[in-house]
């Protein structure tokens, strides 16, 4: 993965579906990014599955040291969150949403199903454990010596994708969008995505057509001139009786253009951690 122009030590996750059963998991994850000292954290979505009573779990993002920032999911709006509601809310958004960065607009998708009262309590949550949520907005900051400029795209699923006016700039632009199916092609360095866990089950003939481009599950896809898209393979999964479920596909963070120091940390890599190389 070549990302030319990044900034060092940053570190992407998504979909971490906190719950009981992979509390542990989600803190040792948090554990090996605080181990790598990253300038700053960023978090594709879908924090939860959609069935919480409470956000208690929540607070495992204290742990975070580097600033995070976040946007939402599917499932921290509850919208699309089983194979029949996720087949109808991928077949709405193929029939009704406008994907190109002049005209887009998602906003058939916003047809009341989304529960946005959900949403603004995980958000509550989030803001308290140190995680800034961005909602259809962008922001200028410095990561390591170099300026970033962050987007936060809203969840398309849920029809609450808007994307702001984005002023042009030479710093390093990234994108963050839950579901790739719901990104156009912006002006901007790199698009991060996740919602798709890799295919969680990536059988050979699924991974084949992915690493031709066929398919967009998981990697990186540029193809034909397109902003430069991650779709990260996720740090947790769907679940069977508390029982992650993958099958050759691997959880992972992202880490994107690391330092010297890094990549001395890493020298006794753990599974999890998939590295973005510099150019």
């Amino acid at each position: 993965l070549e990302i030319d122009g990044a900034p060092e030590g940053i570190v992407y996750i998504t979909d971490p579906h906190v719950q009981a059963s992979n509390i542990d998991h989600v803190r040792a994850v948090i554990a090996g990014i605080n181990r790598l000292e990253p300038t700053i954290v960023l978090i594709g979505g879908d924090f939860v599955t959609g069935d919480e009573e409470d956000f208690a779990l929540q607070e495992v993002w204290s742990q975070l040291d580097a600033p995070t920032y976040a946007v939402l999911g599917n499932h921290d709006y509850r919208v699309g969150t089983n194979g029949t509601t996720g087949l109808e809310r991928t077949l709405a958004t193929r029939a009704s949403a406008t994907l190109t960065a002049d005209g887009y607009d998602v906003s058939a998708l916003n047809d009341g199903s989304a529960d946005t009262a959900f949403a603004e309590e995980l958000i509550a949550a989030l803001e308290e454990n140190g995680v800034h949520v961005l909602r259809n907005e962008y922001l200028r900051l410095t990561a390591g010596d170099r300026e970033i400029v962050i987007v936060g795209i809203d969840d398309g699923w849920a029809g609450m994708a808007d994307p702001p006016s984005v002023p042009k700039t030479d710093a390093f632009t990234v994108y963050l969008v839950h579901e790739p199916s719901c990104r156009a092609d912006w002006d901007a360095d790199l698009i991060l995505a996740g919602h798709t866990h890799g295919g969680q089950f990536l059988f050979p003939i699924i991974k084949q057509l992915n690493d031709q481009g066929s398919i967009e599950l998981a990697g990186l896809f540029d193809a034909d001139g397109r902003t430069p898209t991650y779709i990260s393979r996720g740090i947790c999964s769907a679940d069977l009786a508390g029982v992650d479920l993958r099958f050759n596909c691997q959880p992972e963070i992202v880490l994107i253009n690391p330092t010297d120091e890094q990549l001395q940390a890493l020298e006794d890599p753990v599974d999890l951690i998939h590295v973005a190389r510099k150019t």
